[in-house]
């Protein structure tokens, strides 16, 4: 019984030892480029985030700290996102 025991023991470790590999590699990215959250193109004073669409052609405003355009942007997707995810 004690045997069983074990075995059974090992066997639930290990299942809950995968699940938490499993999450922890699903929130990893994988650095590919396709992956990419934002763009900071110099040459054209661009900055694009890919995640919501967004380019803006004040880069050298942004890099000043003046984020207002992109944070009321971002807030603006998420809230969109919010909403679409309501369930009524």
């Amino acid at each position: 019984m004690s045997i069983l025991r074990a075995k059974l023991y090992e066997e639930a470790l290990r299942k809950q030892q995968e699940e938490l590999t499993s999450k922890r590699r699903s929130q990893i990215g994988t650095g590919e480029r396709s992956e990419k959250i934002r763009t900071y193109n110099f040459p054209q004073n661009r900055v694009t985030d890919h995640r919501i669409g967004f380019t803006s052609y004040r880069l050298n405003f942004i890099l000043d700290g003046d984020l207002d355009e992109i944070i009321d942007k971002l807030i603006e997707w998420d809230l969109g996102e919010k909403l679409e995810n309501l369930e009524i």
